[in-house]
């Protein structure tokens, strides 16, 4: 019997050409969930397009600490107006001198962002750069997460998985185990504030344009956790996409194999059928 997996595409409103490309997945079936970057400029514009899909997949906010600018006043984190590098952020994260306080509002804030454009509240809640797992801002997120008493069914990703799950797919293994370490004890947080997570996390890439992006992608349903979740990151290019993210060429790449008959058929050859999210 086929196993369930969530396909969830990152980065929805990070450019107009990205968000057009998971539109397209969606539209064909090929997912079951994304994220979106309700900070991002183009978030108000993207929204409305994405309510459609509502009924098929989940449509969650992919929060963010270290991409373009907050939506609220941070002089602590980003007091240029433009967030951190991930690299400090962890670097903060690790000697606990980040501003709790700060991340806390701008948790808010995206959130609000997110309902006031897509006109509910998500349905879950992942980070761009797996950001909301980082110790400090988890404990953080799930305390404004509890305080707002989301409707049952919201659900988190853990992007941590198990190690020998990880040496099995030999995909990007030394960044899924750095996630591995850094959110080992996300999940059961998690659950302790009564938010169901997957269980089970791949889609860990190099992000080469050269890569055989289906072959990556049998390799992401290789050794399926119970509740398995896949991220990918589909979509067209456009000059803004270009001016903010070095994730550029592969983009392309992931959506073309999303829409080609190739893909149903490493779903299939791997045992692995789409599902919608954990908290349903």
């Amino acid at each position: 019997m086929a196993f369930g997996v969530v396909l969830c595409a990152d980065d929805y409103a990070l450019s107009p050409a990205v968000s057009c490309g998971i539109r397209e997945a969606l539209a064909a079936g090929r997912l079951t969930a994304t994220s979106c970057m309700a900070n991002q400029s183009f978030w108000p514009g993207e929204a409305g397009a994405l309510r459609r899909f509502a009924a098929h997949a989940d449509i969650g906010l992919h929060f963010n600490l270290t991409l373009g600018q907050p939506l609220t006043a941070m002089p602590l984190l980003a007091p240029s107006g433009i967030f951190p590098s991930i690299a400090a952020l962890m670097k903060a994260s690790r000697g606990k001198t980040l501003p709790l306080a700060e991340i806390r509002a701008e948790a808010g804030a995206q959130l609000d962002a997110f309902e006031a454009h897509f006109g509910s509240p998500p349905d879950f809640l992942d980070g761009h750069q797996h950001v909301h797992i980082l110790p400090g801002i988890a404990e953080t997120v799930l305390g404004e997460l509890a305080r707002r008493r989301l409707a049952k069914g919201f659900w988190l990703r853990n992007s941590a998985d198990r190690i020998a799950r990880i040496l099995v797919r030999r995909s990007a293994v030394p960044k899924a185990l750095a996630l591995a370490w850094l959110g080992w004890d996300f999940a059961k947080a998690a659950r302790a504030r009564g938010f169901a997570c997957n269980e089970g996390f791949a889609g860990f890439s190099a992000f080469r344009p050269g890569q055989d992006y289906a072959k990556q992608f049998a390799r992401f349903l290789e050794a399926p956790g119970v509740r398995h979740l896949v991220m990918c990151h589909p979509g067209h290019v456009d000059a803004q996409l270009m001016a903010l993210d070095p994730v550029v060429a592969t983009r392309e790449q992931e959506l073309a194999f999303l829409l080609s008959p190739q893909f149903p058929a490493v779903l299939a050859a791997g045992g692995a059928r789409l599902v919608r999210g954990f908290g349903k």
